[in-house]
């Protein structure tokens, strides 16, 4: 099976749960904004906006490395957190099984 369940922790605390492909190459940041999620994604995925910022409430551990580009433009927002990530870095894939997080934007709204 090539779906996993990706959870989505709402303003209001609630979790929407969502199967996501990971045979697409799609990125986070894509399957979000697919299922509506309010991420502008100025940049396209080339992280460069922040506006696809999420934060990692369960399954930080298990994605790949941050690398100094995603870490750069994390570092400029003001609601950033030890568990930051940007949704376009993040490539969807089996590993990702279980993944919980929280839309953050880029905290400047």
């Amino acid at each position: 099976m090539s779906d996993i369940n990706i959870h989505i922790q709402n303003s209001d605390s609630t979790i929407t749960s969502l199967q996501a492909p990971t045979d697409m190459g799609l990125s986070l940041m894509e399957f979000l904004k697919g299922n509506e999620y309010d991420i502008l994604a100025t940049c396209g995925g080339l992280a460069l906006c922040a506006t696809c910022h999420v934060e990692v409430v369960k399954g930080y551990e298990i994605l790949s490395e941050i690398s100094n580009d995603e870490y750069a433009m994390l570092d400029t927002l003001p609601n950033i957190t030890d568990t930051s990530r940007l949704s376009c870095q993040l490539k969807l894939s089996p590993d990702m099984e279980g993944l919980t997080v929280k839309v953050m934007g880029d905290g400047l709204s």
